[in-house]
């Protein structure tokens, strides 16, 4: 199964890469590393970029089925704009650079990455008798906050989702279970490791420690899930006594009498595994490193991909199909992922270039936005400018344009720059949650949802939720850590 998926990931995501390592050949043979000139980029370069969000943002909501139909088609359309001037202006041996850099260093280990998760998680299911109380409701939203961020907001969303439908079958009410599971689970629970959300993984790509997140992050994580899931309670509780008070039997179709059991067991310690390897690839340094067109990959690096890699195909040889069929599981989601972020990794790229050259650049305005008269960085604008557009143009990328905003120097940011840092990681994390769009485990959940019979608010009806619940813990966040 590993190989079929592999081939329909690479045949499907790449296209747009593979124009440019054909060209690669003869480029080889340049001297010196070439670069984008990213102070003569205009912002015409930013509509690849601009057009690929919006492409994501809108083509679910108003034209689904064309959307699933033609993904992989739309993104390497968006990347074949930016690809093909970027090759007639500035030549062979830039554009192949700047993909090869790109991709080598950041697309294919981010991908992995979130390949081995979904991989690893999706053999892990929770059979048995579980009954939709308020304290079991909550109990499931804090097990899968926490778990969140060592299995990943997408592995922790498909893990607990199921049980907690399952749960809560005989409920009426059940639409502001679904809600907060998105809030929590599937977003703000991935605030404290690389592995919990992916903007916070391509941070520890660019050299942000591992625990520096968790670390810097908890705090403000548990404002906002110690607000949340009070709030969640008593919401649940007062829907419940509502519905026995009408006559309604939560109790009624759920399956009395099955133990308890967790199948795929051995899937925790492979996850264990995924941590470790990432780990290992942020403290090891061999001093090894093999060089492709400019691009230096450590060996440190290598090791982590291949052994995630060997953890995922372990998974899919050891759990049985019966488990993963329990879970609904199939390969859609992660290919999706893929597709999508091939593209967007390929048209940031001259959004980054036209950041790093500061107030010299064509992207000069947003330097001066985030940025006090002292030319000291305005906290609260990165927090805010950071979580505003992770909610509507998904939040891995706006994480990568805003971290080289701040100077994209992980050490600085780590150390005088940590509050900026934080900012930027708390928006991205946290307002992921605004809409369905801004983080990928968000559409994942509700779809499952639906077809178990939750009626879901629209979109505008989700940010209902998500303006009159999160907006004040936002506002709170910011008035305690970025003033």
């Amino acid at each position: 199964m590993l190989i079929p998926f592999s081939y329909a990931l690479a045949s499907r995501t790449l296209g747009a890469t593979l124009l440019a390592l054909c060209l690669a050949v003869p480029a080889f043979a340049a001297t010196g590393t070439p670069h984008l000139p990213n102070t003569e980029l205009g912002l015409i370069w930013v509509v690849p970029f601009v057009g690929i969000l919006l492409s994501i943002a809108l083509f679910p909501l108003f034209a689904p089925h064309f959307w699933e139909k033609y993904l992989g088609k739309i993104c390497t359309f968006w990347a074949a704009t930016l690809l093909i001037p970027m090759f007639l202006q500035y030549g062979i041996a830039i554009t192949t650079y700047e993909v090869l850099h790109t991709y080598l260093l950041e697309y294919i280990p981010f991908i992995i990455l979130l390949f081995a998760l979904f991989t690893i998680t999706g053999g892990i299911t929770l059979k048995g008798t579980l009954v939709g109380t308020p304290i079991l409701n909550t109990v499931i939203l804090i097990v899968g906050t926490v778990i969140a961020s060592w299995m990943g907001t997408t592995g922790a969303a498909m893990l607990t989702i199921r049980p907690l439908l399952r749960a809560n079958k005989s409920r009426k009410n059940k639409t502001h279970i679904v809600v907060f599971f998105i809030f929590l689970v599937a977003n703000i629970g991935g605030s404290l490791t690389p592995l919990g959300d992916p903007p916070l993984f391509l941070g520890f790509l660019k050299g942000v420690e591992f625990f520096w997140t968790t670390t810097n992050m908890v705090v403000p994580m548990m404002l906002v899930t110690g607000i949340l899931i009070p709030v969640f309670y008593t919401i649940d509780l007062m829907f419940y006594k509502r519905e026995i008070a009408m006559g309604n039997d939560p109790f009624a179709e759920i399956e009395r009498g099955i133990p308890l059991e967790l199948q795929g067991r051995h899937n925790l310690l492979l996850l264990a595994g995924v941590v470790g390897a990432v780990l290992l690839s942020g403290s090891w340094d061999s001093g090894v490193n093999f060089t492709i067109y400019h691009v230096d990959i450590t060996l440190q690096a290598l090791a982590r991909d291949v052994l995630l890699l060997l953890l995922a195909g372990s998974s899919l040889l050891l759990t049985g199909q019966d488990t993963r069929k329990m879970n609904e599981f199939n390969w859609f989601p992660i290919q999706e992922v893929g597709m999508l972020f091939a593209g967007i990794f390929v048209t940031i790229i001259p959004v980054i270039r036209m950041l790093s050259a500061g107030t010299d650049g064509a992207m000069a305005n947003v330097i001066t936005l985030v940025s006090n008269p002292d030319g000291s960085p305005n906290n609260a604008m990165y927090f805010w400018l950071t979580g505003g557009l992770s909610a509507f143009l998904d939040n891995a990328p706006t994480y990568l344009m805003f971290f080289n905003t701040a100077g994209g120097d992980a050490k600085f940011l780590m150390s005088q720059g940590a509050n900026t840092l934080l900012a930027i990681s708390a928006g991205s994390v946290f307002m992921g949650a605004m809409t369905y769009i801004g983080n990928a485990p968000n559409f994942m959940v509700r779809s499952i949802a639906e077809s178990s019979g939750v009626k879901m608010p629209s979109f505008f009806g989700y940010m209902a939720w998500s303006c009159c619940f999160l907006l004040p813990c936002f506002l709170l966040v910011t008035w305690v850590f970025f003033f």
